[in-house]
């Protein structure tokens, strides 16, 4: 079976940094390309990072360009997603997607002003 278990948010202020990790197994995890998403109460799902493990191309939602960073271990089938210069409005459940795979139950980033 495929697993995605994020892990990594909590609770930060303004200014502070998280880094997210997505560790995944029962998929050969080179072979995809990984997105963290976020969710935020009321509001859709919306893409904040995307990176593909083959040829190392990265994309950045332009709310995020400049604070966060994706990056991936293939050895250790892990994803990251770090934080820095958190805004109250990064406040969302962030999920990370692999491939067509996203079972993952996401961890919740709470951002306080």
């Amino acid at each position: 079976d495929v697993r995605l278990v994020e892990s990594g948010g909590g609770l930060a202020q303004a200014g502070g940094s998280l880094t997210l990790s997505c560790v995944v197994s029962g998929i050969t995890f080179y072979d995809y390309a990984v997105a963290w998403f976020r969710q935020a109460p009321g509001k859709e799902r919306e893409e904040v990072s995307c990176i593909v493990n083959e040829d190392g191309t990265i994309y950045y939602a332009d709310f995020v360009k400049g604070r966060f960073t994706i990056s991936t271990n293939n050895a250790e089938s892990t994803a990251y997603l770090r934080m820095t210069s958190l805004k109250p409005e990064d406040t969302a459940v962030y999920y990370c997607n692999v491939g067509p795979y996203s079972v993952g139950q996401g961890t919740q980033v709470t951002v306080s002003s």
